[in-house]
């Protein structure tokens, strides 16, 4: 073994017994050389080969730091098996007490899905507004187009390249988040009654706008790699008059999967056979960690039968509340729902966010957030495998920020809530993902912030918990049998 080997050996064996953690600066080459007792030179190599390695990186002007490894988790969430009829949304109670949990800042957030909102990256965003409201106020406080920003939907149409669309500036509607293209996008091609088809375990604020426009939905059993099941949708759409789709096919919320391209253009050839709308909520997919990043769904619609649904919340912040939706053959009717439940998008927050994508702010985030996301997954995936239950199976997330968390069977999340509440942690309890209620024993957690203590200790006390409610809901158990 080479000396440089044998230093860089040295260096990973103390990262392995978290001598150095994840995220800490490593010493520099100098103090490396003197430590060990080699040259400037040798000390370097040690550093490129822990960098090829992927144990380190070099930060510019800084030094190198411990990087996340990379590994998938053990044992994935299983395939989902939700109720294979129509049903009535539930949950609102249960979400409504979530959203007001979240806006305690006390409260450490692990169920939350809000982006890390103290980027540096994000400075300039907030100077642009501020200089936009000081140069031209009358502007900044004056309606927008119904349509939204034109510079914003120019800006827009370039973003969606990427995603692989061709869009005319003229075929996106701004709108009040990703949460109103949502709910307007359903009143545009749904009337009350229909069944709509959703993925399994399924975002709740989705499954609430279903219950909102008083819809049903039919869950479809969704693979945690893969997405939904072309094969149990097709069955449902022959037994069922589903009148639309909606789906998250690009890192999803909350199971982090992305369909295969070939999945894709399967689903929208089905559509194709039976007819059907498709309501694409693509929020999450500028965080994919791959580049390019994949193609929406929306890049194989040559029909406008897509309704294609996103947002800045996720991206850039939720404060912001400015989304987009580009609904293909139903943009007069998406016009008139949004006139009818919002009107104009705020003015000021779509002119900030034009002239920062327009100077690559945007870009330059965006970059820096999947970085730290990916090592924040990789991390967040070692502390639930140290300290969760045993049996315990969790996602692996190709973007985003989220993991769903499946635990034994005995475990009643919204339960363990109940308890982690009073010590000021919240999770997203599963049942809250599904129309029926299902998932008990599943829970969402994010990993948005960079790695910290008082992170980790939140997590070692969920898995603390969660083993104390299972050994005492199995005891229960077996006292029941003998008698």
């Amino acid at each position: 073994m080479k000396l440089y080997e044998q230093v860089a050996d040295a260096i990973a064996a103390r990262i392995d017994q978290s001598y150095y953690q994840v995220g800490e600066k490593l010493p520099s080459i100098r103090a490396i050389s003197q430590a060990h007792g080699v040259s400037i030179s040798t000390a370097q190599e040690a550093y490129r080969l822990l960098e090829e390695q992927g144990r380190a990186e070099v930060r510019p002007k800084s030094g190198f730091y411990v990087l996340a490894q990379s590994k998938s988790p053990q044992q994935l969430p299983d395939l989902s098996r939700p109720a294979q009829r129509p049903m009535e949304v539930s949950q609102w109670e249960d979400v409504l007490e979530l959203l007001c949990a979240n806006t305690n800042r006390e409260m450490i957030q692990l169920g939350r899905a809000i982006p890390e909102l103290g980027a540096a990256t994000l400075k300039p965003l907030s100077r642009i507004m501020a200089d936009l409201n000081r140069q031209d106020p009358l502007a900044t406080l004056n309606y927008e187009h119904l349509r939204g920003s034109d510079n914003l939907r120019l800006q827009i149409a370039r973003l969606m390249v990427d995603a692989g669309c061709v869009l005319h500036p003229d075929d996106i509607v701004t709108t009040t988040g990703c949460q109103e293209a949502i709910s307007t996008s359903l009143r545009a091609v749904t009337e009350p009654g229909d069944i709509v088809a959703v993925d399994s375990p399924s975002f709740y604020g989705s499954m609430q706008a279903v219950k909102a426009q008083g819809l049903k939905a039919l869950e479809i059993p969704t693979h945690p790699e893969t997405g939904i099941s072309l094969e149990a949708l097709e069955l449902a759409l022959e037994q069922w008059p589903i009148k639309a789709i909606q789906i998250t096919p690009t890192c999803n919320n909350p199971l982090g999967y992305t369909m295969p391209e070939a999945n894709k253009k399967r689903l929208l050839a089905m559509t194709k056979r039976y007819d059907l709308p498709i309501i694409e909520d693509d929020i999450y997919g500028d965080l994919a960690y791959q580049a390019p990043r994949p193609p929406a769904l929306k890049s194989f619609d040559t029909e406008g039968r897509v309704l294609y649904c996103s947002s800045f919340s996720k991206t850039l912040a939720p404060g912001l509340r400015v989304g987009w939706c580009a609904p293909g053959r139903y943009l007069n009717q998406v016009i008139h729902m949004k006139y009818v439940v919002t009107a104009s998008t705020a003015t000021l927050p779509q002119m900030a966010i034009a002239e920062f994508i327009a100077q690559g702010g945007y870009e330059r985030h965006v970059r820096k957030m999947r970085a730290q996301y990916q090592q924040s997954r990789d991390v967040m995936i070692g502390w639930i495998e140290k300290y969760f239950p045993a049996g315990t199976k969790i996602s692996y997330p190709h973007g985003g920020f989220l993991l769903w968390v499946e635990l034994p069977s005995e475990l009643d999340t919204s339960e363990l809530n109940e308890y982690l509440i009073p010590e000021n942690i919240c999770i997203a309890p599963g049942v809250l993902f599904s129309a029926s209620g299902k998932y008990q024993n599943c829970m969402r957690l994010n990993f948005t912030d960079p790695p910290n203590a008082k992170n980790e200790a939140a997590v070692k006390r969920v898995g603390e918990l969660a083993a104390q409610l299972i050994t005492e809901q199995k005891a229960t158990l077996n006292g029941t049998k003998r008698v």
